[in-house]
């Protein structure tokens, strides 16, 4: 089983000043531990499950861009792309140019959006869900036609391109890692299926029957379940030891999933980083 980082919270000791130094240390920290990937939340303001909207939040992109430069062997992505915060061939020349710069650790991971608070108050297009939905199937579509070096045009319902040339191509191959977040058992997971590499799955009661889904749209796409990667989140406090988390991380792991991603809420991240690096990351790794 792997470990990767999620940052969802910029709110540090030390104030803004101190976001990017802190950012930079957290990285290599979590690199030099034994983490494999390092993501960040495709918001604008902060979401609920964390704090209040008035936190600190940093644009993905940016500051994938900023990690790919202070690290060097980790995985980047944001878990997950909101599809309507960015046109899809802009949205695919972003991935293709953080894998570039970053000699071929990028990945898109992607999802229909739900934030519409956020989106409305910064004057963000928020469709209805359908269409949100048919704007995430168009996307991946046009994202691995970008990738794939056919810059043919695109005719979709809702996005059409007239060229999709896209150079300098990934470096990596055959196409940036793309996942497909969240858990919806008759849109999501189908697209998961069809398009992606690897899903994202919170845990809970319902999280078999959400596998069982996934499997089920395999089945009907011709698509091998165990090809795709199964990641989830795991939040991790120095609080109570490594136990609380390795306990999280073996139910996991007993459903089928390879991937955990590390929520740290803590204003002071890098006692926890040090502690899963020293106690969790050699114990997992022998699963």
């Amino acid at each position: 089983m792997e470990l990767g980082l999620h940052v969802a919270k910029f709110t540090w000791d030390g104030g803004v000043t101190e976001i990017a130094p802190t950012l930079a240390k957290v990285a290599t920290t979590a690199e030099d531990a034994g983490f494999t990937r390092i993501t960040v939340m495709d918001h604008l303001w902060q979401i609920g499950m964390v704090g209040a909207p008035e936190m600190e939040m940093l644009e993905a992109y940016t500051t994938l861009g900023y990690l790919a430069a202070v690290t060097k062997k980790v995985r980047l992505h944001t878990l997950v792309t909101g599809v309507i915060y960015r046109e899809p061939g802009l949205l695919a020349k972003l991935v293709t140019t953080l894998d570039v710069l970053s000699g071929g650790r990028a990945g898109l991971g992607i999802g229909a959006a739900w934030f519409e608070e956020e989106a409305r108050g910064l004057g963000l297009p928020f469709p209805p869900t359908a269409e949100r939905f048919e704007r995430l199937e168009e996307t991946l579509q046009i994202c691995l036609q970008m990738w794939s070096g056919n810059d043919a045009p695109y005719e979709g319902t809702h996005y059409q391109l007239g060229r999709t040339l896209n150079s300098p191509a990934a470096i990596s191959t055959p196409h940036p890692y793309l996942m497909v977040g969240g858990a919806g058992e008759r849109k999501t997971l189908r697209l998961v299926a069809k398009y992606a590499d690897a899903c994202n799955i919170f845990l809970g009661e319902e999280t078999p029957r959400k596998l069982e889904a996934l499997r089920e749209h395999c089945e009907r796409e011709g698509r091998n379940y165990d090809d795709i990667e199964k990641t989830t989140l795991v939040n991790g406090t120095l609080e109570g030891g490594a136990e609380p988390i390795l306990a999280q991380l073996r139910h996991a792991h007993e459903l089928g999933f390879t991937v955990a991603e590390i929520v740290i809420r803590e204003d002071s991240p890098l006692p926890t980083l040090e502690m899963l690096g020293n106690d969790v990351i050699p114990e997992i790794s022998r699963w």
